[in-house]
């Protein structure tokens, strides 16, 4: 096991770590409001009287996608 001074030399990778977990943290709540905007949009078009599977015949998925993406 390295002592804390043999640690430094390590500095930029733990330091790079650092900054990718930070990115990787930052997608993922991107990721979650982009799911988000898309259920309301899908919504809005059921709302309107447009059925899952013609949601799901224009997005190239099966009506199951759709109603997985409703559902989250």
């Amino acid at each position: 096991m390295a002592d804390t001074k043999d640690l430094a030399k390590y500095q930029p990778t733990f330091d790079h770590i650092k900054e990718v977990r930070e990115q990787a943290i930052h997608h993922a709540r991107l990721a979650q409001q982009f799911a988000a905007e898309r259920r309301d949009l899908m919504q809005s078009l059921i709302d309107q009287g447009v059925s899952q599977a013609d949601i799901a015949r224009e997005l190239g998925v099966t009506r199951q996608a759709i109603q997985k993406m409703l559902a989250c």
